[in-house]
């Protein structure tokens, strides 16, 4: 007598539904397999008629060498032949071949103290995920506040904001939170993967905007935003955690409100039926969800101690000026003491692959450095633009429209701010204009990447949820992003000015 297997039913309630090993895989486009195929070739040929062939006059051999090698990487970065870090292993290897860099310099870069900021703020996380504690407190947060349609909106940008400060990287808060708006999704009328409708198409793509813009806030709150600190830094110009906030958080802010009403409103409208639920026990799912993580436990509190007081010394850094990477390094040694019980070596989820990268972004920041190739590309670039001639409001907003418009291109956070971030400082010492006075406010965008699905890792994720097709992604990511800009400027001309960061537009 053979039985017969029943799949178990789907819960649209059931938040272990949506991990993301259980969405469905979107297959490669066809210039994804292209590339994959054709991509070294391409790159080889690439290389070589930069390098050796093509004669570019307004370089010399060197800095035509560190162009060819500059063009060939982010072509690789960006058409994804190979995994991001093979590029970046392949760019170091390039440095030191064709003399560029020696190998000491090219290889230190792995030792930067951003990389030892990362990988400290990495082991951190890790903690506060194996704890549960940020399920724990997302799950809480929803179960208080987010009683009706307006209020789940709020709390979920509440959550977003207050994540960002505690795991800088946005694949894992996306991991994290998709469950849970995928099980409100399912709430207001739009189970699963296969079904949508304009709440859930809001929701989903409110979040991606804020699980991005959100890191805007912290300097911490990216490893490109680090990347842009330590550029900074290259030019000797310190920029403090506390500022940093100060400058990031009103727009943030009033970027997540005003984002809410646009897009309920305008660009996927609610009608009052689409506010009110459709299927009954969602609560219900998310307090046995809560349940289930039991009582507070010592280890969350443990994790929650330790990185309150590690955020402490970073938001008062100007009135000390104890380095933040020692004080996230003193955080992660405290965490893995087999004394405190906390977290074993086993349990840090450490992204070695974005280290390599980083890596290999900082070599060719080195070697851009050394050539000075960027000085006669950014020169270049005024003449094209007509930027000598610009005041500083023109400057400031034609810099920061190209940095946001550049995420519709580009695949990396870290890759457009190693492209552009060295640009803004070298036309700001061309034109004499304080750095900090255009670089902070192109930093403000270095996370604006919500448009497209290959934007950022997040996009990726949460485009196979399937609530909203690539056009709705532009559509709306294009107006957030006109937004964006439009609040920028408006701070640029006030409270940047009160801040110190900007001379202000008049």
């Amino acid at each position: 007598m053979s039985t017969t297997k029943t799949a178990p039913a789907f819960d649209p309630l059931d938040m272990n539904s949506y991990s993301l090993n259980k969405l469905p895989k979107r297959p490669l486009s066809k210039v994804g397999k292209f590339c994959q195929v054709w991509g070294l070739p391409i790159a080889a040929i690439l290389f070589t008629l930069l390098g050796y062939v093509i004669d570019i006059p307004i370089l010399n051999v060197k800095q035509q060498l560190m162009f060819a090698l500059f063009v060939t990487a982010l072509f690789l970065w960006i058409s994804e032949t190979v995994p991001n870090y093979v590029t970046s292993m392949l760019l170091i290897c390039g440095l030191i071949l064709t003399g560029v860099l020696k190998a000491k310099p090219a290889m230190a870069t792995l030792g930067d103290p951003t990389i030892w900021l990362n990988v400290s703020a990495f082991i951190m996380a890790s903690a506060m995920v194996k704890t549960d504690l940020v399920k724990r407190v997302a799950l809480w947060l929803i179960l208080k506040y987010g009683r009706n349609a307006g209020s789940i909106f709020l709390t979920f940008l509440a959550i977003n904001i207050l994540l960002a400060a505690f795991v800088n990287a946005t694949a894992a808060k996306a991991a994290l939170m998709m469950p849970l708006f995928m099980v409100v999704s399912a709430v207001y009328g739009a189970p699963g993967t296969d079904t949508t409708n304009n709440f859930a198409r809001n929701l989903v793509l409110h979040n991606l905007l804020m699980i991005n813009a959100s890191c805007n806030m912290y300097m911490t709150g990216s490893g490109a935003n680090l990347l842009g600190a330590a550029l900074l830094a290259g030019a000797g110009v310190q920029v403090f955690y506390f500022d940093w906030f100060m400058a990031g958080a009103p727009i943030v802010l009033a970027f997540g409100i005003i984002a809410y009403v646009i897009g309920v409103r305008f660009i996927f409208p609610l009608t009052n039926e689409d506010r009110q639920p459709k299927l009954e026990g969602g609560r219900e799912a998310l307090q046995r969800a809560y349940n289930e993580l039991g009582a507070f436990k010592v280890n969350e509190l443990k994790a929650a101690l330790v990185f309150l007081v590690v955020l402490a010394i970073w938001a008062t850094d100007k009135l000390h000026g104890l380095n933040s990477t020692v004080v996230a390094m003193l955080g992660a040694v405290v965490m893995l003491l087999p004394q405190f019980k906390l977290l074993n070596w086993n349990d840090v989820d450490v992204p070695w692959h974005l280290m390599l990268f980083s890596a290999g972004a900082y070599s060719l920041g080195a070697g851009l450095k050394a050539t000075k190739l960027m000085d006669v590309l950014t020169a270049q670039l005024m003449d094209v633009l007509g930027m000598n001639s610009m005041n500083y409001m023109t400057l400031y907003g034609t810099l920061t429209a190209i940095f946001i418009a550049s995420h519709f291109i580009f695949q990396s956070k870290n890759m457009r701010t190693l492209i552009f971030m060295p640009i803004v400082i070298g036309v700001a010492q061309t034109l004499k204009i304080d750095i900090l006075a255009l670089a902070m406010p192109v930093a403000l965008c270095i996370n604006c990447c919500w448009s497209l699905p290959f934007n950022a890792k997040p996009n990726a994720m949460l485009y196979g949820t399937n609530k909203y097709t690539m056009g709705e992604s532009f559509r709306y990511g294009f107006v957030m992003s006109v937004i964006y800009w439009v609040l920028l400027m408006i701070a640029g001309g006030t409270y940047f000015q009160w801040l110190g960061i900007t001379p202000g537009f008049f």
